[in-house]
């Protein structure tokens, strides 16, 4: 076995765990590929001399790439949303694995995905290091450009968003997510009767300009309205924890396209409210609600 087939062997050892890593960071199985991909490159031209721990300096090489590509994303935003959605259509259409993108969406869940977006590129990479993968900070220090003390931080900054900032009663929230998970089941199983039973019969939709754009309806009125609305839409949609209160996101494979904020009134849903622009979606404080 020639020198490059024992090395292209030793970075195939450790490939389910790099693209394990890069998914968790940057929530995309093709942008994860590209990662690991890059992180096989630099291994290639640079051979393993002077590596003594091949699987630390692989995780710390694709953790560099993707704190890089998350602060490219983000000088990016001013990009108009049309365009990203127009480009991120093209590369899911020809690059991406629909049962391969639920089955990563799956291993992290969904509401965490969608939390893991809230946080800025140093926060995501310290927790993801940190908290999933046990990586000592000290380490973690190097790979963000911070020290130890200050990457512990981000770290901790990221946890509290992940956990939540609950300002509602333990006992509230189950009853909350009980009313949500009716809803959705009865959404999903295109049950009308189970629908009208968890709505209040004013409930209202509303919508901003984005959600409308992505699909969502706005202005619906009545029980009998919503509950046509929404009969059969709730596939992709998961309860999670918003503003402390339980609610809704929207993400097929793990891509955000909604936010849902409800209100309650005696037992059921009042209201929807519709949120994707991304201002918004930045003031918000969701974090994961557990199975």
């Amino acid at each position: 076995m020639n020198e490059q087939n024992l090395l292209a062997e030793q970075f195939e050892a450790h490939r389910t765990h790099l693209a394990g890593v890069a998914y968790r960071m940057l929530g995309s199985p093709t942008e994860a590929d590209d990662a690991v991909q890059e992180a096989w490159l630099r291994l290639s031209r640079s051979g393993t001399g002077g590596v003594e721990n091949l699987g630390g300096w692989l995780t710390t090489v694709v953790a560099r790439v993707c704190l890089d590509m998350l602060r490219s994303r983000k000088s990016r935003r001013e990009e108009s949303l049309e365009t990203q959605a127009s480009k991120a259509a093209a590369i899911h259409q020809t690059r991406s694995d629909p049962a391969n993108e639920a089955l990563l969406a799956d291993s992290v869940g969904l509401a965490m995905l969608v939390v893991l977006e809230t946080l800025a590129p140093a926060e995501r990479v310290a927790f993801v290091l940190h908290d999933m993968f046990e990586i000592p900070f000290d380490e973690v220090a190097s790979i963000v450009g911070r020290s130890p003390a200050a990457a512990r931080q981000l770290a901790s900054r990221a946890r509290r968003r992940v956990r939540g900032r609950t300002q509602v009663q333990k006992s509230e929230l189950v009853h909350q997510r009980e009313i949500v998970d009716a809803f959705l089941d009865a959404s999903r199983e295109g049950d009308f009767e189970a629908l009208l039973a968890v709505l209040d019969p004013d409930v209202v939709v509303h919508a901003d300009s984005v959600a409308v754009r992505r699909g969502a309806q706005a202005g619906v009125h009545g029980s009998m309205a919503v509950a046509r609305a929404v009969q059969g839409r709730a596939v992709a949609a998961r309860p999670a924890l918003i503003n402390g209160s339980v609610g809704i996101v929207v993400a097929p494979r793990g891509k955000l396209l909604f936010v849902i904020c409800l209100k309650f009134k005696e037992g059921k849903i009042a209201e929807f409210d519709v949120t994707a622009e991304p201002e918004r979606l930045r003031q918000l404080d969701l974090a994961v609600l557990g199975e």
